[in-house]
């Protein structure tokens, strides 16, 4: 090549390549400025790419961190609600704890008990799915008077699960409470037939509820506890879920304080909701509106007769989801 052209091509190279970095630097320039400018598209795409991600697709997520230092102090997600095969192995200081709840002095070998059991049903956590794309709408149904007259069944049966306690009846009491029932947690003692669609979370106490569990499903053997209890239960054995003693305990001692003997199925209800859901729906919790205690199914005479058990500290509960609504984790329908 002549050296004349040789220098044009040079020249030509060199004037690209100032170019290029001509452009890019006023672009670096005016991308600097236009993402400082409130503005500007670009501001707002980096605004919203620096937002922390939410743990979930509801609006709001019980689940994130950073907006309540109470509930933040207490709240462990990593533990789960259920008892599984593979976490059937209890700490000791949370089985002595467990086996005085109801004073249970010659239990039987908890190993085979729980063998037994989960030959019986499942025994799979089936929570563990959360996720930014998930929202999982729950409602949690208590038995409080407050219900009577309230006209929430419809808008209590909108939620993905519905979670209801003891022997909670529904007939009769649709326009107030709903029909739906996802989940229905009971012991021994307040146990109910449920129907097939239904899952049975048993709520143990000592290791004769789980004995009785098994008993229920199959051969019907037991039919005592501390009093007489249904020999057999009608519910999809598939389905059958297991509270787990570690997770009572965690209750009891983080979010109930210890305060009372041990907390009420209502409020081992509201915690298992909280760390399985998205968004929690808490209906027929405290006092109805003339400050009574009952049930929705009885008659106001027998007010207080299930806040005064001497067992759980119903007043320090009411103040715990009080608490919980206060702070934006539960939406309280009163």
């Amino acid at each position: 090549m002549p050296l004349l052209q040789r220098f044009k091509h040079i020249n030509l190279k060199i004037s690209t390549l100032t170019l290029i970095f001509i452009v890019l630097t006023l672009t670096t320039v005016l991308w600097s400025l236009s993402f400082h400018d409130p503005a500007s598209p670009y501001f707002l795409l980096l605004k919203v790419a620096s937002l922390p991600k939410k743990p979930c697709a509801c609006k709001r997520c019980i689940s994130e961190l950073g907006l309540s230092p109470w509930f933040d102090e207490r709240f462990n997600q990593s533990l789960s609600p259920l008892m599984t095969k593979n976490n059937s192995v209890l700490p000791e200081d949370v089985y002595r704890w467990w086996l005085r709840l109801q004073s249970e002095k010659k239990p039987a070998d908890f190993n085979e008990v729980i063998k037994k059991l989960f030959e019986i049903v499942p025994g799979q956590d089936i929570y563990m799915d959360w996720g930014a794309s998930r929202c999982r709408k729950c409602a949690v149904v208590g038995n409080s008077g407050n219900l009577k007259g309230s006209n929430y069944g419809a808008e209590i049966d909108l939620n993905d699960f519905v979670l209801r306690m003891n022997h909670a009846p529904t007939i009769g009491y649709e326009k107030d409470v709903g029909s739906k029932t996802t989940h229905h947690f009971m012991y021994p003692e307040s146990a109910k037939d449920l129907q097939n669609s239904t899952i049975l979370v048993l709520v143990p106490f000592k290791t004769l509820d789980l004995q009785w569990i098994t008993s229920a499903l199959t051969t019907g053997t037991i039919k005592q506890t501390y009093f007489r209890v249904l020999s057999r239960i009608k519910a999809d054995k598939d389905k059958v879920q297991i509270y787990s003693p570690q997770f009572f305990k965690y209750v009891y001692d983080n979010w109930v304080e210890n305060h009372g003997r041990y907390p009420s199925t209502g409020m081992l209800t509201l915690m298992f909701a909280i760390h399985i859901c998205d968004e929690v729906n808490l209906y027929g919790f405290g006092a109805d509106s003339n400050g009574d205690w009952h049930h929705y199914w009885e008659n106001n005479r027998l007010a207080g007769a299930f806040r005064h058990t001497g067992v759980h500290d119903a007043d320090f509960e009411y103040n715990v989801t009080m608490l919980l609504a206060e702070n934006g984790k539960i939406n309280m329908f009163r």
